[in-house]
């Protein structure tokens, strides 16, 4: 024979209640929350997994920050090198019209804007680090400022300040991309072909005030091709350049599409069914509520009330 007693119902129906509390919040912080747990506990056999998928998840932006910074940096790598390309083909140009026209009045004046554009176009910074100075980001790529230093210094290579480091950049796992260029390998040829014309018209012969000599014209003809061979290189420098800038932005869509994916599986793991939640949402509610009536009607059927 079973006893039944006011205290056993009353600690029966608080056990009942609390259970029902319980079922309660956590089928409202899953609402709330769309989330199945608020930390790897509540996963129980899937944290593991759900613990590499948020690995190699952060493993990918990581990737896509690095790839971001990248698309930047070869745009103004492109930028820069196609005022030094653009410089070139000014000079080359301006040489042409001294020809066609016979005069070569403002010859000198048109090459030394066009060697101050290529300076600035080697001495371009991105985010604060000089672009071709390879590993000496704080110096600038070079330091000639007018035609006269290049015919100055000993040589034309003793003008650049850049090392022998190249840029590398990491795509992603097994992907590693060299994405530097050097002022020295850029410009060098350039600074020739301006070094010849400059030491030319420090000659008593190559002074280019006023109507051109057959002299001068012989060596302006001369130096026209070695223009065009610079110009012609340095196209083709910017097209590898445009080629990195391809295989960083096919790069970057793989990696965005390896988010989505991990994006999908994470949430597979992590988000909560939020019909089922809902269902027993509710069905808390109606236990709790349910609790609390038979909590009342036990209050008003204890035994003492019989006694009296």
């Amino acid at each position: 024979m079973n006893r039944v007693s006011t205290s056993g119902n009353y600690s029966a129906l608080l056990n009942n209640l609390m259970a029902a509390q319980q079922r309660q919040v956590e089928a409202g912080n899953q609402v709330s929350s769309e989330r199945k747990a608020s930390d790897l506990k509540g996963y129980a056999r899937d944290a593991e997994t759900l613990t590499a998928v948020r690995s190699m998840r952060n493993r990918v932006d990581g990737f896509l920050d690095q790839t971001q910074i990248l698309v930047s940096r070869l745009s103004m790598q492109d930028n820069a090198m196609g005022q030094v390309s653009d410089a070139a083909q000014s000079a080359r140009d301006a040489i042409a019209n001294a020809l066609a026209t016979g005069s070569g009045s403002t010859l000198m004046q048109e090459l030394q804007l066009a060697f101050t554009n290529t300076v600035q176009g080697l001495n371009t910074k991105f985010q604060g680090e000089y672009l071709f100075a390879g590993g000496q980001v704080n110096t600038a790529a070079t330091s000639a400022g007018s035609l006269s230093d290049l015919t100055a210094a000993p040589t034309t290579a003793s003008l650049f300040q850049n090392d022998q480091f190249k840029t590398s950049n990491r795509l992603d796992e097994s992907t590693t991309l060299q994405t530097g260029f050097l002022a020295s390998d850029v410009g060098g040829p350039l600074f020739d072909a301006f070094k010849t014309v400059q030491a030319y018209s420090e000659t008593p012969a190559g002074n280019f005030g006023g109507s051109l000599t057959d002299a001068q014209k012989s060596f302006l003809e001369g130096v026209l091709a070695g223009f065009d061979t610079v110009h012609n290189n340095l196209i083709n420098t910017n097209a590898r350049n445009g080629l990195l800038q391809s295989q960083v932005d096919n790069a970057r869509q793989d990696l965005s599409t390896r988010k989505d994916a991990l994006e999908e599986s994470f949430g597979d793991l992590t988000n909560v069914d939020m019909a089922a939640a809902l269902t027993r949402l509710q069905q808390a509610q109606t236990s709790v509520q349910a609790a609390a009536q038979v909590f009342q009607g036990l209050k008003d059927a204890s035994l003492l009330n019989y006694l009296r």
